[in-house]
């Protein structure tokens, strides 16, 4: 029986994934059930829903904002939705309230940049940096590193 030896590696690999929390440091998480009919994302910013510990992705006030979804890869795909990587209607979610978390960025952020989250799909909505969302701004969260358009760890302490 021969043996192959693997002699070629990638240069890079991922540094995360959106919910992935990212690394040891002290954090606060919580969770709620999830509110809104298509599930809530890995990463995904969540909103306080209408129920009693209830969470929905609806991009709300920074009054409403609780943090970002946690990823967790014991969640089965849905028959519903058959979305991957999101937490079902009515599952529990863990979220990150403080601590250190990977999300995906759209547009450009930098090292120490407040960050934000909009309403659509351009460089100006999304969770980014744009000055466009300042009454969506995620208080007391920075990017810990500069990206643009892609998987972006942020922090709060």
């Amino acid at each position: 029986m021969a043996i192959t030896i693997q002699t070629t590696y990638a240069e890079d690999y991922a540094k995360g994934y959106p919910g992935m929390v990212a690394n040891g440091e002290t954090s606060n998480r919580i969770s709620r059930t999830v509110e809104s009919a298509a599930g809530a994302a890995f990463g995904a910013p969540l909103y306080r829903g209408a129920g009693d510990h209830g969470c929905v992705t609806t991009v709300g006030t920074l009054a409403t904002f609780l943090g970002w979804a946690i990823a967790d890869r014991g969640i089965v795909p849905t028959v519903v939705t058959g979305a991957v990587d999101t937490y079902p209607q009515y599952s529990t979610a863990g979220i990150l309230t403080d601590g250190a978390i990977y999300v995906t960025v759209t547009g450009a952020v930098t090292d120490g940049a407040a960050i934000t989250v909009g309403t659509g799909a351009g460089a100006a909505d999304g969770i980014g940096a744009t000055a466009a969302d300042a009454t969506h701004i995620a208080t007391g969260w920075i990017a810990d590193e500069t990206v643009t358009n892609g998987i972006c760890r942020i922090v709060r302490r």
